[in-house]
C-alpha cells in the first residue's frame, strides 16, 4: 500500500473509532450522587483560610459558601461515592484497550446560579458531554473528555461544573507502538544533560496574557509579587485587578525567597511518568505575606512539617521548563 493510502485508511479508522467514542456523549457518566455533607460553616472556613479569603461574605449568620467551593461538596473523599459502572467506566476501557492508558487534566469551568448556604443538602448527577476527534499533543496522543455536573442545593438548581481530561497514549509508548504520527528518521543520539533529557516531559504550565509577567521573572530566576497601585495590596498567583479595592493597575515586587510551609500535601498516586513518587507539595507562606505553591525539596517526604522554614531556588526539569521550588532550611541553613 502507498503512503496516501495508508493515510486514506488511517483516517477512516480515526472516524470510525471516534462515531464509537461519541455514541457515549449525552449518557450518565456515572449513578447520580447526593454530597457527603450539608454545607457546613466548618468546611467554609477551612477552605477561606486555605485561600487566604477573608470576605465577610463567607462568616456570620447570613454566611455564603465561596462559589469556587461547588465542586469541594460533590467531593466523595478517599472512600469514594458508590461504586463505578457507568458510561465513564465504559469509555475508559474503550480507549485504554487503544493504548490511550493516562491521563492529565486539562481545564475546568463553572457556572453559579445561586448561593450554597449552610444546612443545602447538595445532589449532583454527571455526564458526559463530549468527546474530541484524535489530538495529538506534546504528551502524546488522544481524546479530549469533557464531564459536566449539574448541581442542586435542595433540589434547587445552583450551578454547573465542567470538567476536562486528556485520555492519551504516552509519546514515548505512541512511538514505539504506531499510535501517533508516522515513524521519522531516528535523530542522532545527544548527551543528555543533569536532568535526564530521557525521562518523559512534565506538563507544559499555562503562559496567557495575564500571567506571562511572572513566568518570565521565573525565567530569570526571580519570583516575582503583585503589587495593586491603588491600595498597595500584594496579591498571589496572578491576577488581572485586584481582589481588595478592584483596580487594575498594578506593579511587581520581588519575593526575597524566604518562607515556610504553611500547609502541604505527600502526592503517591496516581503515578505519572514525569514523576516520581511520592514527593511533597507545600503550600508555601513567604516572607512578604502572600502563599505560593512549589514542591519542597531537600528533606524526605515525611519529615517535610508545618512551619518548616524554606528558602526559594529555581530548578530545571527538562530542556525548557525551570520551576520555583522551595529547599528545606534547618537551625537557618539549608539542608
Amino acid at each position: 500500500m502507498d503512503e496516501e493510502g495508508r493515510r486514506r485508511g488511517d483516517a477512516a479508522a480515526d472516524e470510525a473509532f471516534h462515531r464509537r467514542l461519541k455514541a457515549y456523549e449525552g449518557r450518565p457518566a456515572a449513578a447520580p450522587g447526593v454530597g457527603k455533607d450539608i454545607v457546613n460553616e466548618p468546611m467554609i472556613r477551612h477552605w477561606c483560610e486555605a485561600m487566604g479569603d477573608a470576605n465577610p461574605a463567607y462568616t456570620g449568620s447570613g454566611a455564603i459558601a465561596p462559589p469556587t467551593m461547588l465542586q469541594a461538596w460533590t467531593m466523595g473523599g478517599l472512600t469514594g461515592h458508590s461504586p463505578g459502572g457507568g458510561a465513564q467506566d465504559e469509555l475508559f476501557a474503550l480507549l485504554e484497550a487503544a493504548g490511550c492508558t493516562s491521563v492529565v487534566a486539562t481545564d475546568c469551568e463553572q457556572e453559579y446560579l445561586r448561593p450554597l448556604r449552610p444546612g443545602d443538602r447538595i445532589t449532583f448527577r454527571t455526564v458526559i458531554e463530549s468527546v474530541s476527534p484524535r489530538k495529538t499533543t506534546k504528551l502524546g496522543t488522544g481524546h479530549f473528555i469533557t464531564t459536566r455536573t449539574d448541581i442542586r442545593a435542595d433540589g434547587e438548581p445552583a450551578g454547573t461544573h465542567r470538567f476536562r481530561i486528556l485520555k492519551y497514549a504516552p509519546a514515548a509508548l505512541a512511538a514505539s507502538e504506531d499510535l501517533a504520527a508516522p515513524e521519522a528518521p531516528a535523530a542522532p543520539a545527544a548527551p543528555r544533560p543533569a536532568h535526564d533529557a530521557g525521562k518523559p516531559r512534565r506538563p507544559r504550565p499555562v503562559v496567557n496574557r495575564d500571567n506571562a509577567g511572572f513566568w518570565e521573572g521565573v525565567a530569570g530566576h526571580t519570583l516575582l509579587i503583585q503589587r495593586c497601585l491603588s491600595c498597595r495590596t500584594l496579591r498571589f498567583p496572578w491576577l488581572p485587578g485586584c481582589n481588595g479595592c478592584g483596580c487594575e493597575q498594578w506593579d511587581t515586587v520581588r519575593a526575597s525567597g524566604a518562607g515556610t510551609v504553611y500547609s502541604y500535601v505527600v502526592m503517591h498516586h496516581p503515578p505519572f511518568p514525569a514523576f516520581d513518587p511520592p514527593y511533597a507539595v507545600g503550600l508555601i507562606e513567604l516572607a512578604e505575606g502572600v502563599r505560593t505553591v512549589g514542591n519542597v525539596v531537600g528533606a524526605p517526604y515525611d519529615q517535610v512539617r508545618i512551619g518548616m522554614p524554606v528558602r526559594l531556588e529555581f530548578r530545571q526539569v527538562d530542556e525548557e521548563l525551570e520551576l520555583p521550588v522551595f529547599r528545606a532550611l534547618r537551625g537557618g541553613s539549608v539542608v
